[in-house]
């Protein structure tokens, strides 16, 4: 089957929910080896971003501790804010929670842009309701599952780096939490907005997509676009 014109069962694996932009020779996962133009530029001795921690870790298969609100504008919660911001847009990625980079706290950002979008085929996002949205920064998120319909798609994660699978998600969601200045903050979101919410508060409660996966349709990256097996459920909305 042409890759212009996939099947809808094996629609591609975007990553976190799913890193945004297809892998090439030249980009590179924050797991992954350093791009050549790093090593031209290592004498700039810019402060070293936090590593993406990776599937097996303890600190993403345990709960996060919610963040005191008196602490939100301290220095310290400052510095994750940012530090996250920076790590999922170098990734890149497009949500990342504290967990990911060693920090057990409730916190996450997202971010979805229409550039992002660009790099896959427009049947793909529409089937995906996938829509550009700013910047978001939610600390101590409660997520809560709106009406009773799902949808299934490949989804990904920078902790679980070049892999793949088939998740079942609500298609629309409440959040309400803190923003970085603590005030109180509400997110009604539909489409792949709320799967990526879906996916980063999972990682506050200790949960990876692959321990919400279908069974038989985790693979690489490599071969996101080889058909799902024989008896795995169509994708799309339920």
């Amino acid at each position: 089957m042409s890759k212009m014109h996939p099947r809808p069962d094996s629609l591609p694996i975007p990553a976190d929910p799913i890193s945004p932009i297809p892998p090439s020779p030249d980009t590179h996962s924050r797991t992954g080896s350093l791009r050549p133009e790093s090593l031209l530029h290592n004498q700039d001795k810019k402060p070293p971003m936090p590593e993406i921690v990776q599937v097996g870790d303890p600190v993403l298969h345990e709960p996060a501790q919610e963040v005191e609100p008196g602490e939100i504008r301290s220095a310290r919660i400052q510095k994750i804010i940012d530090d996250m911001i920076k790590v999922m847009r170098e990734a890149p990625g497009v949500g990342l929670a504290a967990p990911q980079i060693g920090i057990p706290l409730q916190i996450i950002v997202l971010e979805d842009t229409k550039e992002y979008i660009s790099y896959h085929q427009e049947d793909v996002t529409k089937a995906q309701d996938r829509c550009p949205f700013d910047l978001l920064v939610i600390l101590n998120p409660k997520l809560e599952k709106k009406g009773n319909r799902t949808a299934l798609f490949f989804e990904g994660c920078l902790s679980v780096d070049g892999f793949g699978a088939v998740v079942e998600r609500h298609l629309q969601v409440e959040v309400t939490g803190l923003d970085h200045d603590g005030k109180p903050v509400k997110v009604d979101a539909s489409g792949w907005q709320a799967r990526i919410l879906q996916h980063e508060c999972d990682h506050l409660d200790g949960t990876i997509y692959v321990d919400k996966m279908v069974p038989r349709t985790f693979r690489t990256a490599r071969n996101s676009n080889q058909p799902l097996a024989f008896g795995c459920p169509k994708l799309g909305v339920r």
